[in-house]
């Protein structure tokens, strides 16, 4: 079977041999990473809440 890169767009076999897939290389697959690092793609759903706003939350319900 084949199937194109989400990264590049290049066709490749999927396969045991690619140790990279979906993907077509590592340099693709590293890529891809980076931009959820960057927050580039985001999985849709309600936003997480930050972990300060968090923490600060949990201080004032023990003040009270």
């Amino acid at each position: 079977m084949t199937v194109k890169c989400p990264g590049c767009g290049r066709m490749l076999e999927w396969s045991p041999a690619n140790p990279w897939r979906p993907f077509c290389s590592e340099r693709c697959k590293l890529i891809d990473l980076g931009a959820w690092f960057k927050e580039e793609h985001a999985i849709p759903g309600e936003p997480a809440l930050d972990m300060a706003e968090d923490s600060d939350a949990d201080d004032r319900d023990r003040q009270h």
